[in-house]
């Protein structure tokens, strides 16, 4: 079985790190290069850079700070925001992007996701997906959480990986910043409808909220931001809490 991944998230406005709850009342939380190298030193799998306004403002993604963080970590780094075209995802991974977040022009443009998947490969085409409960189902929204697009979030994530998604980042926008645990029921649903890898996002508050989202869904790594923005938990504390419980990750 892989093992699990736990993976640190840099939403970035105005060149820095931010947090909300609920995608709102947005607070700082440092400077990006210095929180990078922090999560590299603590171990963690993987780095999510996601520049939360480019695609309401409707500009391109801050390459020169991708490229400072590119440079001064050593683990897989995924970039998302303010994403249009090929081009794009081409000058991102040549700044040192390892995997391409795509999420509202996902929406926008679906082939996006086939052009690109054919273009650079599916391992490094993420598509985020943005998820709010709305009756008996979740809605996709897009431009960083502000528009709603109703789109079923379970027919969207099957619809990515048919046109070649490589891995789907699945936010919980009703649990996103709560730290009241992930999202179980949403994130079940999604991961067990697809055969790619789904990473959970939104609600981690303690260690025991990363141990039932890997026991009780078949998520395969976890996001978070707040509890180790503000030195909540480390990553290295998250890791050995699940290895203690025979739950699989990486040194």
């Amino acid at each position: 079985m892989l093992a699990k991944r736990i993976i640190p998230c840099l939403d970035i406005k105005d060149n820095r790190v931010v947090k909300g709850i609920k995608f709102l009342n947005l607070k700082d939380a440092g400077d990006p290069v210095e929180v990078a190298k922090a999560y590299d030193a603590q171990g963690a799998d993987e780095l999510v850079f996601l520049d939360i306004t480019a695609s309401l403002e409707k500009r391109k993604t801050l390459i020169a700070l991708v490229e400072e963080i590119a440079c001064n970590i050593f683990m897989p780094f995924t970039v998302g925001g303010g994403i249009r075209d090929l081009d794009d995802i081409r000058n991102l991974l040549n700044a040192g992007a390892d995997k391409i977040s795509l999420n509202t022009a996902a929406v926008n443009c679906p082939e996006l996701i086939k052009q690109a998947a054919d273009k650079f490969g599916s391992q490094c085409i993420v598509v985020a997906i943005d998820a709010k409960k709305n009756a008996n189902s979740w809605e996709v929204f897009i431009n960083g959480g502000r528009t709603p697009t109703e789109i079923d979030a379970l027919h969207w994530a099957k619809q990515v990986q048919k046109l070649g998604a490589g891995e789907i980042l699945l936010t919980s926008m009703d649990f996103d910043g709560t730290k009241n645990g992930f999202d179980i029921k949403l994130t079940d649903k999604i991961a067990s409808s697809v055969n790619i890898p789904v990473i959970a996002s939104g609600g981690a508050g303690k260690v025991e909220d990363f141990y039932r989202v890997f026991t009780q869904t078949q998520a395969q790594a976890a996001l978070a931001a707040s509890i180790f923005h503000y030195q909540e938990l480390t990553v290295k504390q998250v890791k050995e809490y699940l290895n203690n419980k025979g739950v699989g990750v990486r040194p």
